[in-house]
């Protein structure tokens, strides 16, 4: 299934389950990106297989016929899209939590947040509690997480289940100086939206947190499994807990294909309309890093134009990728 299609699947699931009075098919193609832009057949042929799609994996779309309405509503009843109550065992509940700390991609936040902000600017009342994630006891009936798009990351999470040590080439922060570094891996670990390796540096002969978005090349596996010994106690996440120096925020010139990404149309400071199938957004941003993981996310609907080293920075991403 291809990206775009993946997107307005999802658009669609939140922008029902979202509103508080079924939508007309109408409303859906103006409130779910992917619709807009197509003819009315089209549009009516395209709906009517993204319904079909939806119910056979078990998501109940319920049809409302109101009276008064010409036209039939659409949406998705909250208690008929829950699971039901699970039991589980404690290692069973123990492996889902981690999986879905692990996996849970923070890129799907761009497809719910377009499709909210447009259901309540055409007026649409919606729940607030889809899309977020809860803390107490019932989360959103989408909670968004991290990111996990850096490559680094699946070598360095196989090397830490397989306790072994890694080697890989590091680049320190505000400088493009890279430098060889020999890690036992101890954990990877989350903060602010960031992943950073945990683990006992062997050059420097001392624990040391790596971001993983410096990491550049490939991650290499050392000697066998079962080498690293964590050691008892240890804090994973006071090790990545240090202040972080605040960064200048900058602007960024990014060319956007014409009828994609909703999401950095609505977060950008302007968006100028620019030829052959392309347009400009002036993004604002502080994190090199960050906006290249995103940018390079969006594949090949953007393309990053300046500043010189956001641009460098995609590229590096999209290289690492490919390696």
């Amino acid at each position: 299934m291809s990206r775009r299609k993946t997107e307005r699947l999802l658009n669609l699931v939140i922008c029902l389950l979202a509103t508080r009075r079924p939508l007309s098919a109408e409303q859906i193609r103006h409130a779910v990106p992917g619709y807009d832009r197509d003819g009315d057949e089209a549009f009516q042929r395209m709906f009517e297989r993204d319904k079909n799609e939806l119910r056979e994996i078990g998501i109940p779309i319920d049809v409302v016929r109101d009276p008064w309405e010409e036209e039939p509503g659409y949406r998705i009843q909250r208690q008929s899209y829950e699971l039901p109550e699970i039991t589980l065992e404690p290692d069973e509940a123990a492996v889902l939590g981690l999986a879905a700390q692990v996996w849970q991609r923070a890129s799907l936040a761009e497809a719910a947040s377009g499709a909210l902000l447009k259901l309540r600017a055409g007026g649409v009342s919606t729940d607030e509690s889809v899309g977020g994630g809860g803390g107490g006891g019932g989360g959103g009936a989408l909670e968004l997480r991290v990111d996990t798009r850096d490559p680094a990351f699946p070598a360095l999470w196989n090397a830490v289940r397989d306790r072994r040590v890694v080697r890989f080439d590091y680049r320190g922060a505000g400088s493009e100086t890279v430098r060889e570094r020999t890690v036992e891996p101890w954990g990877v670990v989350s903060r602010r939206g960031r992943w950073y390796l945990a683990g006992f540096d062997r050059d420097r002969q001392a624990p040391r947190a790596f971001r993983l978005s410096r990491i550049t090349g490939q991650v290499a596996t050392v000697g066998r499994p079962g080498a690293v010994e964590v050691p008892e106690g240890i804090d994973l996440r006071a090790m990545v807990g240090f202040p972080e120096e605040p960064m200048e925020e900058r602007a960024a010139l990014i060319r956007v294909r014409q009828g994609a990404c909703e999401g950095l149309r609505q977060l950008a400071r302007a968006v100028h309309p620019g030829s052959e199938g392309w347009d400009e957004a002036e993004l604002a941003f502080a994190d090199t890093e960050r906006l290249a993981g995103w940018m390079a996310s969006l594949g090949a609907d953007v393309e990053v134009v300046e500043p010189p080293d956001a641009r460098e920075a995609v590229i590096r991403r999209l290289k690492g990728t490919l390696a």
